[in-house]
């Protein structure tokens, strides 16, 4: 590629990680527990490690048992044990069915887990590696891929800083560098847009189901300490997403200091092209099984970002020539438990262990066969095949039936249904037009409970550098108007999070597609959602986008 061809500043190491998320943290800390010897370096988009780390979230320790066995006397930030469980079935607005004991899912019970801040754990686990010799450099974002002679992944290209709209240099222009590695670990988190190109410059999905997404919108408020109850956690399907056949759910988690996380998962595979993620977020949280909480309380931080929950079927090849996907990267969530730190984490220790091997046998750039191997004989492997028709069976059959039959899978046959069922329909072809789905009519939001979009970003933390590039590229600027609006009435300007997209009025009467790009959350929900994937997301200049606290 061209951006190989200039004169650029190169640092050699033997592992370069993108993302410092628990992937790729893990697969750092793991490499120099194995070996001190291998240089290892991570790069991590953000302004600082967990700026733009979002999750629920419960987190299973047992990647972290494993990694760090002393963890709790080292201080690692999993400090709210669960205490209890609760399922609700939201019926409509008002009303609730709690899921008896003998019913619950299996893979929802979470004794013995914690409720947790992923961007805290995240810093910690950046803490463990830096004291093991890992160099991390945080406001560095890899824009390329850089290949070899032979179609190997030989590191990649940082993104040039200081291009102003026209794409120019400014005063400010600094070019960006090249990372050469032996091997480098792509842990970009759900759709990462190098891990997206590889998985189509390889092929890595032939044969595979496409991988599904959902959208999670995340609130962490403060609560009157009358409503706080350490440790519960509560889990809810059904309304609001049910009313329009669209699938979701919703958590609401107790954590430590009167704050509760919660949040609502709608699954982009939904119909209804005026359905709007947000606003089913808003209107879940009217609900009495939630408000409950919330009278009195605080909001005081807002996220967004997709989750992959494709599940095994969706799953990649992972490797390749130089290389290797990671945790979110790959697709390595347990959709059924809605957890995927463990998943990430054990994935990215199986990455250190296979690379490791292969340097100490003098190999660089080789495809590195044994983590397919490690990773099939994991309790990866093991959790994903156990509950590898949950997706499946709810969007085939819907949550009632589908959920009948992973049920049946999961609690009763021990995740050993003779069948696998496939889910062959990308989530972007599933919308149906305008004309044949049916409105929906959002409440407006009172300011309390229930917000707009562009007060809840702002509680992001959001800032881009003004005057870079648009990171969101159109690759036909005509279908936004000529197809999507015709059709669909642009379903962007609902399925975005922050905003970014709006129809307006431009020169002659005629509408335009404004985007925002300011506001963007990097949640890739656009990237995945468009219904003629005309819409791509690449990396901003380093250092833009959320700057979460606590999420």
């Amino acid at each position: 590629m061209n951006s190989q061809t200039q004169q650029r500043e190169s640092l050699e190491y033997d592992v370069v990680i993108v993302g410092a998320g628990p992937a790729g943290l893990a697969a750092a800390c793991r490499i120099r527990q194995l070996s001190s010897h291998v240089t290892v370096c991570v790069l991590e988009k953000g302004s600082e490690v967990g700026a733009h780390i979002l999750s629920g979230a419960i987190m299973q320790p047992t990647a972290m048992n494993e990694l760090f066995p002393e963890w709790q006397s080292m201080g690692a930030p999993l400090n709210v044990p669960v205490t209890g469980d609760e399922i609700y079935y939201l019926t409509n607005q008002e009303k609730a069915i709690r899921f008896p004991k003998a019913f619950e899912p299996i893979t929802l019970r979470n004794h013995g887990n914690y409720i947790v801040s992923l961007g805290n754990v995240c810093r910690w686990l950046a803490e463990q590696a830096e004291a093991l010799g890992v160099d991390i450099y945080p406001g560095f974002s890899a824009a390329d891929i850089l290949y070899g002679e032979d179609n190997q992944v030989i590191g990649v290209l940082t993104a040039d800083a200081g291009i102003d709209q026209q794409g120019k240099p400014k005063d400010s222009y600094m070019p960006g560098m090249e990372l050469i590695a032996k091997y480098t670990v792509f842990s970009e988190g759900c759709r990462g847009h190098l891990g997206k190109q590889l998985i189509q410059h390889y092929q890595l999905d032939k044969d595979k189901d496409p991988q599904h997404y959902g959208l999670g919108i995340k609130e962490l408020w403060e609560i009157p300490e009358a409503q706080h109850n350490e440790g519960l956690v509560i889990h809810t399907a059904g309304w609001p997403t049910a009313e329009t056949g669209a699938l979701g759910g919703g958590f609401c988690y107790h954590l430590d200091n009167n704050q509760v996380s919660l949040g609502y998962i709608t699954d982009l595979s939904y119909t209804n092209t005026h359905c709007s993620p947000f606003d089913e977020m808003q209107r879940w949280k009217l609900h009495p099984k939630i408000k409950q909480f919330l009278v009195g309380g605080k909001r005081i931080s807002y996220g967004a970002r997709a989750l992959a929950k494709g599940g095994l079927q969706s799953l990649p090849k992972m490797v390749f020539p130089g290389g290797i996907l990671v945790g979110c990267d790959a697709g390595t969530l347990n959709n059924a438990k809605i957890k995927g730190s463990h998943t990430a984490m054990k994935s990215g220790m199986l990455a250190a262990e296979a690379i490791t091997d292969a340097l100490t046998n003098n190999q660089q750039h080789t495809e590195l066969t044994s983590y397919t191997e490690k990773f099939e004989q994991s309790w990866i492997y093991e959790e994903l095949q156990f509950q590898r028709n949950f997706g499946p069976a709810r969007h085939r059959f819907g949550d009632l039936i589908g959920g009948a039959i992973s049920f049946l899978d999961t609690n009763i046959l021990g995740g050993k249904l003779p069948i696998t069922l496939n889910d062959p329909i990308p989530d972007h072809e599933s919308l149906r037009i305008a004309e044949r789905s049916k409105p929906i009519t959002y409440p407006k939001p009172d300011g309390v409970i229930t917000f707009s979009k562009l007060d809840s970003v702002f509680l992001s933390n959001t800032n881009h550098a003004e005057d870079q590039p648009c990171h969101l590229i159109l690759t036909d600027k005509n279908i936004p108007i000529r197809h999507n609006l015709a059709l669909f009435d642009e379903p962007a300007q609902r399925y975005c999070p922050a905003g970014v997209y709006e129809i307006i009025d431009g020169d002659d009467d005629k509408k335009e597609l404004l985007i925002n790009s300011q506001n963007c959350l990097h949640c890739k929900t656009c990237d995945i959602k468009d219904p003629m994937q005309n819409i791509e997301w690449r990396a901003p200049e380093a250092g833009g986008g959320p700057n979460y606290p606590n999420m």
